[in-house]
């Protein structure tokens, strides 16, 4: 065996009303109104000042952080009700509305940009084999449809077979993967949405550093998938890695 330093992500909160108290979601199995409840009591109790400096999170993310709306989509019913022998009646109708996840981003200290998606992941090489990966790897069907557009063009001298397309495909998603050791985090953008207002320079890659800054109605920062912190408009995390918060771990070799 071996010893392997897999590395983690510390967190910083700061700005506005910000409530660094956490939210266990193991422990607690809410529903989506008490979990919100959960979050509003904790932060009436907490006597805070309006401004807050950057506080240090005590927990440290071993595979991923997410940020993004609590609620992807909400519905509103009215149901259907006959009187007076059906003389009179209301009309029964549904209908949903995407909440897109609004924030600005930084990364390694750059210019922010405004960004709307459906969240914001951020994983260690631990994390990078994981959600990060189903995120941005890419199907055999896409990479074979590139191709094409390729060889129509005469970019491409080699015969278009399957197994050329199944070779780029794994080179592409192994790149997404790295080692746990390496200290460094890999950013993922879900489902951008671009316009004239927001934009997505960079939909995915590697940094030592990135801040954002919530302009959200009723989001969440989540921990490794367990553990929930409030982030509402006026809040800002810094997400980096410290070497001091390597966790040793016991690595059997064959």
């Amino acid at each position: 065996f071996r010893w392997q330093w897999r590395q983690r992500i510390r967190l910083y909160l700061e700005g506005t009303g910000i409530n660094p108290t956490p939210v266990d979601l193991h422990e607690q199995q809410l529903s989506q109104e008490q979990y919100s409840r959960a979050h509003t009591n904790e932060r009436l109790q907490d006597q805070r000042a309006e401004i807050s400096g950057p506080h240090l999170l005590p927990v440290r993310a071993l595979n991923e952080v997410f940020i993004g709306e609590s609620l992807s989509s909400r519905y509103a019913v009215c149901s259907v009700s006959f009187r007076d022998n059906f003389k009179s009646c209301k009309p029964s109708f549904k209908f949903s509305l995407h909440r897109a996840s609004y924030y600005e981003i930084s990364v390694d200290d750059g210019p922010w940009e405004k960004q709307k998606s459906s969240g914001l992941n951020v994983c260690t090489g631990t994390g990078s084999k994981a959600w990060s990966y189903n995120i941005n790897k890419v199907a055999n069907q896409a990479v074979e449809e590139i191709l094409k557009i390729d060889e129509k063009h005469g970019g491409l001298n080699l015969p278009l077979k399957a197994e050329l397309v199944q070779k780029v495909t794994n080179n592409y998603n192994d790149s997404l993967l790295y080692s746990p050791e390496e200290p460094k985090m890999l950013f993922s953008i879900r489902e951008p949405i671009i316009n004239r207002v927001f934009s997505s320079s960079q939909q995915r890659g590697f940094s030592s550093k990135v801040c954002v800054r919530s302009r959200c109605w009723d989001a969440c920062m989540v921990v490794d998938g367990g553990i929930s912190f409030e982030f509402n408009d006026g809040a800002v995390a810094s997400i980096l890695i410290d070497t001091e918060d390597a966790l040793c771990t016991v690595l059997l070799e064959e």
